[in-house]
């Protein structure tokens, strides 16, 4: 029985996510790795990196990295099985164009609504009864009703603006930095 266990090759198994619980470890938190990739573009320091996204450890600032590059696999999985938005949506078309029932092409025109947010209108009133058009109007007057500073001249300045040249250094690792950014979103 131990013979067969260490004949079979090891599996690299990725971390289960699962979107409740007391823990963070395991969540998605799209939120953190939308911000790590914004920081990223500044800089590559762990210790700073795990400041700019609010982290607790560095480890947390890995594990934000290791969902990323999970994401970005999994997003390449769809590509190469040939599912992509294009392809469902015009699935959920051909369902409803080519479906007899009434219901059915109702259910998949729903689909489609519920996804871009449409499916429902729910206009938001404030405290005034007023519809959005009313607010906007109300701002306006009160913008233009506020007393207007005197116009100041322009400032005739004749001047160039020289920029410094970054080192050598800077510049390649300023490269490195942003093609690492790239290459999380090819």
């Amino acid at each position: 029985m131990n013979e067969q266990l260490k004949e079979q090759p090891k599996k690299k198994l990725k971390p289960v996510t699962f979107v409740k619980g007391r823990y963070s470890y395991h969540r998605q938190d799209k939120f953190k790795q939308n911000l790590l990739l914004k920081a990223l573009q500044i800089t590559s320091d762990p210790k700073k990196l795990k400041q700019m996204i609010g982290a607790k450890t560095v480890a947390d600032v890995f594990r934000t990295l290791d969902k990323l590059a999970i994401r970005k696999e999994y997003h390449e999985a769809l590509g190469k099985h040939g599912l992509n938005l294009e392809t469902i949506v015009g699935g959920i078309k051909e369902v409803c164009e080519g479906a007899s029932s009434e219901s059915v092409k109702l259910k998949g025109y729903q689909t489609l609504l519920r996804s871009l947010g449409l499916d429902r209108y729910e206009e938001q009133l404030e405290k005034g009864g007023a519809g959005w058009e009313d607010i906007v109007l109300k701002m306006a007057e009160a913008e233009q009703s506020k007393p207007k500073l005197e116009e100041s001249k322009p400032i005739d300045a004749d001047y160039e603006v020289i920029e410094p040249v970054a080192p050598e250094e800077e510049q390649k690792r300023i490269d490195e930095e942003e093609a690492v950014g790239r290459s999380l979103y090819e």
